[in-house]
């Protein structure tokens, strides 16, 4: 029998990961549109409004995790046409790409200032404060590995642009097919693998602006 705390902390960790997606969806369409993309407000992804951003089964999978523990869960991908932007398409989308990331960076802040200042001490709504912290920044760093169709693929390419290495921009760009099937790997390795890889990718850096943040974890 699952215990009413389980329950409860599945919920928070759903409504969580609902939001934190929500915002970092739509930070990519707020980019994209100020650079002049008009294809996110037409598609009705300029909005904070959940329904706007949820892909079937990265719910589902956000359910899973939720309730597990393990996993991951995705919104729905904002399409963007860099060529109705001004300047080089390439940089322009990692400012798009470097959106995403940044708004769950900025979530994990503002919900832990409360904590960093000692206005919450402990109890329930330090623990939901930790988790924001916790499952943003873990989301910021998962998505900026740099491989696709991850943030971070698109924001290597726009490092290796701006400073024009041009023969990095193709190797990489080469290595775009391989990145799903890499991407499953990792994933697959931290779940059913002694050695976690990822998570050895992921938690140090989570640890570390986690500690920033709040002042310890």
């Amino acid at each position: 029998m699952i215990s009413n705390f389980n329950v409860v902390q599945a919920v928070i960790v759903f409504v969580i990961l609902i939001l934190s997606i929500d915002v970092h969806e739509f930070s990519h369409a707020f980019v994209a549109h100020e650079l002049g993309d008009p294809t996110p407000e037409r598609q009705g992804r300029l909005t904070l409004n959940p329904m706007a951003h949820l892909d079937p089964t990265g719910t589902f999978m956000m359910v899973f995790a939720a309730i597990s523990g393990i996993g991951i869960g995705w919104g729905k991908p904002v399409q963007v046409n860099p060529f109705y932007m001004k300047g080089n398409p390439r940089l322009n989308m990692g400012l798009v790409s470097i959106a995403g990331p940044t708004s769950n960076v900025l979530l994990a802040v503002l919900a832990g200032l409360p904590i960093r200042l000692g206005m919450v001490h402990s109890g329930f709504l330090m623990n939901i404060l930790f988790f924001v912290v916790v499952m943003n920044l873990g989301l910021a760093v998962f998505n900026l590995i740099p491989l696709s169709p991850l943030d971070g693929y698109a924001v290597m390419l726009a490092i290796f642009e701006y400073f024009k290495s041009r023969d990095l921009v193709n190797k990489w760009a080469r290595f775009e097919q391989w990145g799903p099937g890499l991407l499953i790997l990792l994933l697959m390795a931290d779940w059913f693998l002694p050695i976690h890889i990822l998570s050895m990718i992921l938690w140090p850096p989570v640890r570390l602006m986690t500690r920033l943040i709040v002042g310890w974890g």
